[in-house]
């Protein structure tokens, strides 16, 4: 098969996806691979084939979510994303329904599922606990009076997962939502400053004994709005990069750390404005009137930084989200230890 060319099961290998659409394609290849090789070695009731044909379905949506053309209403909103998922589980749980009561495959199968089970069901959970203590007394294999039980665990892991997703997936939007208004908001000020008679210049503009003090010399100017908000946003990100170091990293695709890197830029910059504007308001005990563009420029690095305040408190919600998101290194930990 050439690089990008489909198979005889359409799967794909080599396109430049995403990450979690490499991921993927991946993984429904091989669910393909493992139903093809059990159509072909075992003889299916007309039951068995149903499901064999709704796997197929499943596959195939999975495979047209993770490689189709994307729109951006579905890339904010991660509906393409959820329905690779919320399919490829399914074909799973399906694929397990298919597994024979005579092959060593059940056998093993149990500590599969439970695996899955643990990283997100609690464990309290009584289908958990049931497959849990069966296995234990069965020496960890599986035999056909636990598949039912296996597959109902199974389902109930993957909806568990599902829902995690489903927060991770709404927090990111909310960031989303808030850089793109604050972003907006930033956008106005230096706009009406440009386009409105320098309104917004009356703000930032001081009136020391020595003679009036703007941003950018001693008359105002239409871009002293955007050299306040730069100096903000500049200072945002120096303090941006370190706060990295407390923010986690996700294998999920929604890339909520950086929505929250970048939501410090328009903060940053919307701080060191309206900080300026407190200042100039006599606000702030202690300040009144500065002397000089430097230190309008020094006050508006200081409010830029001084966002960090905020947003930590914005990080510490996004890292909890991110902690309910479990995988393979988490799994196995307690609620109470995560």
């Amino acid at each position: 098969m050439a690089k990008g060319e489909p198979d005889s099961d359409n799967d794909v290998a080599g396109e430049g996806k995403s990450s979690w659409a490499q991921c993927i394609t991946a993984h429904v290849a091989h669910l393909q691979a493992l139903l093809n090789r059990r159509e072909e070695v075992s003889d299916l009731s007309s039951g068995d084939r149903k499901i064999a044909e709704k796997i197929k379905t499943h596959l195939a949506v999975a495979r047209n979510s993770a490689g189709g053309w994307s729109s951006p209403v579905s890339m904010v909103t991660g509906s393409r994303i959820d329905r690779a998922y919320s399919n490829v589980h399914k074909a799973e749980v399906k694929l397990l329904k298919l597994v024979p009561e005579d092959e060593g495959e059940l056998k093993w199968a149990g500590t599969v599922v439970l695996a899955q089970a643990r990283q997100h069901l609690g464990p309290n959970d009584p289908r958990l606990v049931a497959l849990e203590e069966r296995l234990k007394n069965n020496g960890q294999e599986m035999g056909p009076d636990l598949k039912e039980l296996a597959v109902v665990t199974l389902l109930a892991a993957h909806e568990a997962e599902e829902v995690e997703r489903a927060q991770a997936r709404s927090f990111r939007n909310v960031l989303l939502a808030a850089v793109i208004a604050t972003s907006i908001v930033a956008t106005l000020f230096i706009v009406w400053n440009f386009k409105g008679n320098l309104t917004i210049s009356a703000f930032l503009c001081f009136s020391p004994p020595a003679g009036q003090v703007c941003p950018t010399g001693r008359d105002a100017s239409r871009i002293d709005a955007l050299l306040v908000e730069g100096f903000g946003a500049g200072a945002a990100a120096l303090a941006s990069s370190l706060a990295i170091r407390k923010i986690q990293g996700t294998n999920t695709p929604y890339s909520i750390p950086a929505m929250l890197i970048l939501l410090r830029l328009p903060v940053g910059a919307l701080s060191a404005l309206f900080g300026i504007v407190l200042i100039n308001g006599r606000v702030v005990p202690g300040l009144s009137n500065l002397d000089s563009t430097a230190q309008i420029a020094a006050w508006a690095v200081i409010f830029g930084i001084a966002q960090e305040s905020v947003t930590r408190m914005v990080d510490t919600q996004g890292n909890k989200v991110l902690g309910k998101m479990r995988g393979p290194e988490r799994g196995f930990e307690s609620d109470e230890n995560s």
